[in-house]
Parts: structure tokens; C-alpha cells; sequence
């Protein structure tokens, strides 16, 4: 298993719960606390804060302390960097498989 598939292996376990994706939803409109994010997700703080541990370890958030409180944002450098690279991966020849005529006359 490559790097990449292993980076997008991760990313695809920090998101495939729907309560992480809807945290990681609430996160695209700004950063928040744990407790703004409890009132969305209506979620208990302890399960809202474990889901953004398993967010944390998969890079999909960032935290930010700022006196008592903790800010959680979206680390979208890391997700920028990973769609990229799998573009990248998907350009290089032979990563595609080739279609028929067939296949080529039905999309045109």
C-alpha cells in the first residue's frame, strides 16, 4: 500500500461516520468550540470530544487553544494536499485504464 493510499485510507475512516461528517460539516462554515458543536450535533461534550480526537489523528481538524477554550477547524491545507496528490497519481500514464471504442463513441 502507497503513502497516498494510506493518507486517503485515513481520511476515508475520519469522515465515514456520519457524526464525524456532520461535525466536519459544521466545521466548513468556521471554527468552533466543542460545546457550539454539541449544540449541532446534539451530541453529549464527552462523544462530540472523542469524535474530534479520531478527527484530530486522521488530520481532517486542527485545534487551537486560546485561553480556556479550544477552537476546532478544518485542516484544509490537508485536505487540499491530499486531493492533489491523487490527482496527481490519477494523471500519471497508465493509471487509467484505457477505454474501448465502444466506450468512447457512447460518451461523444
Amino acid at each position: 500500500m502507497t503513502d497516498l493510499c494510506r493518507d486517503i485510507n485515513k481520511f476515508g475512516k475520519g469522515i465515514g461516520n456520519e457524526t464525524r461528517y456532520r461535525i466536519v460539516q459544521a466545521l466548513l462554515r468556521g471554527r468552533k468550540t466543542v460545546g457550539e458543536l454539541t449544540a449541532i450535533v446534539k451530541l453529549s461534550q464527552p462523544a462530540v470530544s472523542q469524535h474530534l480526537k479520531t478527527l484530530r489523528e486522521c488530520n481532517i481538524v486542527t485545534d487551537e487553544r486560546r485561553g480556556q477554550e479550544v477552537f476546532y477547524a478544518v485542516n484544509t491545507e490537508h485536505a487540499l494536499s491530499l486531493l492533489q496528490k491523487l490527482l496527481t497519481d490519477m494523471r500519471k500514464p497508465g493509471a487509467a485504464p484505457k477505454r474501448t471504442t465502444s466506450e468512447k463513441k457512447r460518451r461523444t
